[in-house]
């Protein structure tokens, strides 16, 4: 196909070039979109892609120095293989009581230190029980030349480990673990035409303020030039860095989807179509992907099973904090019987 006759029509929806793209980051512009729908997609990245991250921690031995909650909490920080999550449910959308084989994936722990030398336990002493949704959700993602992964704990001669750790599907709106990523980089008008900064000088900014790489693929303002106080913003620039429990095309491509079956709530709240089930006739409510938890707008079913309890609720079953329930109504996986992660 010559490409070049196609030089003089106009171009039509969102045009994406890749500049670089590796193993856990890809470095791309996006072009004939506005700043909201740009930054709607930044956002959904970071906050709203779902991933699988350890939720629950049964503890059924621990006599390190570490307390439970703190390796709980070391546990649910632990990048998890979310390759085809979309194989998983939602716990608040799957009919077991806390978790199954649908919903969750179970990792055990056990280590013993029987030497005199301390001992190390690391991401890869987590050993995958089967079964579980597809062959490469919850596996640890170790990428260290070693193949180690994450540090868990420290042991001494005597102590010992022993946990059974429950991953669940989540997003990072709910909590940082279940993040796909660990930076997005977002930038548009890197020569600041629109003037949407004001930098802050002490003598000349250029020099102050040096320009970003992607300055060289924009123009810059001539000299003389009069402000054009019409002009939007049409190009920004992308990049990207995976965590590693999703590849960097698969965390645009998620992203992309959770956008279009928000897009389509919306629609359809709007033309009070209620015949539609969403896109391809699946998800949740008929609109799949991930959402909020309900409990924190008081809704949904799965708020009535009851959580932790927090000193801001009263009523129900009495703890150390007063009431069961959390100030946002439940937890989303209902009652604990570990820690959670």
């Amino acid at each position: 196909m010559d490409y070049d006759a196609m030089d003089g029509l106009e171009e039509v929806g969102p045009r994406v070039t890749v500049r670089e793209a590796g193993a856990d980051h890809v470095d791309f512009t996006l072009g004939n979109v506005d700043l909201a729908f740009a930054n709607s997609l930044r956002r959904i990245i970071l906050a709203e892609v779902p991933t699988m991250a350890i939720d629950l921690v049964e503890v059924e031995a621990n006599t390190s120095v570490l307390a439970d909650e703190f390796i709980a909490h070391r546990l649910g920080l632990i990048p998890l293989n979310s390759k085809q999550v979309d194989d998983v449910l939602y716990t608040r959308d799957c009919d077991c009581e806390q978790y199954c084989e649908n919903c969750s994936v179970t990792l055990t722990l056990h280590a013993r230190c029987t030497g005199n030398e301390i001992m190390k336990v690391y991401a890869r002493d987590l050993v995958v029980g089967e079964p579980r949704p597809n062959e490469w959700v919850g596996q640890p993602v170790i990428t260290d030349p070693e193949g180690l992964g994450s540090v868990i704990c420290k042991l001494r001669q005597g102590q010992e480990l022993r946990m059974k750790c429950v991953a669940k599907k989540g997003i990072a709106k709910e909590h940082a673990k279940w993040a796909p990523t660990s930076a997005v980089g977002f930038e548009y008008d890197p020569h600041n035409k629109l003037r949407h900064l004001d930098y802050w000088y002490e003598e000349d900014p250029i020099k102050e303020w040096p320009k970003s790489k992607n300055a060289t693929w924009e123009e810059p303002a001539q000299e003389g030039e009069p402000f054009d106080y019409d002009a939007q913003p049409s190009k920004f620039y992308f990049e990207v860095e995976s965590i590693g429990n999703l590849e960097p095309d698969a965390v645009i491509q998620q992203g992309i989807k959770v956008m279009q079956q928000k897009l389509a709530a919306v629609i359809q709240e709007l033309t009070g179509d209620e015949g539609r089930n969403g896109i391809n006739g699946d998800g949740v409510n008929g609109f799949g992907g991930a959402r909020s938890p309900d409990g924190m707008n008081g809704g949904g079913d799965y708020a009535m099973d009851q959580g932790y309890t927090t000193p801001f609720v009263n009523g129900g079953s009495a703890s150390t904090w007063g009431g069961n329930a959390t100030p946002y109504g439940a937890t989303p996986y209902g009652q604990n019987n570990g820690w959670a992660a």
